[in-house]
């Protein structure tokens, strides 16, 4: 054999097989995505002070209550569009929204403080993810701060879509 023979046998009993299965791997991989943007149902938004989360929204009714400046319950109804829900599920990737833990809440209990309080969920069509966040968490910061991040994009582009109708 010579060099050139032995370089071209090198490379096919090596590389090839390493990219065969690359691609095998990866497209497995993507292919049993847990949290995939063609799986995606809806999202529920709640938020509020301490445990009364009276501030809330369903995209899959459309449902929208919240409190206004003069403390009366207004019920409305929202349609998001396909737009919206792949901006939230893309909002919620880049953020890592699937590696926050559920539950970010403070543990103190000796205060009756009304800190505001924020839930969040996002509906799949096999699983969910949901994430109760306190404002005043003092946990991890990058988690309090992408999680709080993932809330206030989800509330403006509620607000949005409401300013569209």
């Amino acid at each position: 054999m010579n060099e050139r023979t032995k370089r071209i046998f090198l490379a096919i009993c090596i590389i090839v097989p390493f990219l065969l299965y690359c691609f095998y791997y990866y497209s497995q991989m993507f292919k049993n995505a847990p949290f995939r943007f063609a799986d995606f149902e809806s999202i529920v938004l709640k938020y509020g002070e301490g445990d009364s989360l009276v501030n809330q929204f369903d995209s899959k009714t459309g449902r929208y209550q919240f409190l206004n400046m003069q403390d009366s319950l207004v019920v409305d109804t929202i349609r998001l569009r396909k737009d919206d829900f792949q901006y939230l599920h893309g909002k919620a990737t880049q953020l890592g929204f699937w590696n926050l833990p559920d539950d970010m809440t403070s543990d103190d209990t000796t205060e009756k403080r009304q800190a505001a309080r924020f839930y969040l969920r996002y509906n799949y069509k096999e699983k969910s993810k949901e994430v109760m966040l306190d404002a005043d968490f003092n946990g991890n910061t990058k988690m309090r701060d992408a999680a709080k991040s993932i809330m206030d994009e989800a509330m403006r582009v509620i607000s949005d879509a409401r300013d569209r109708q």
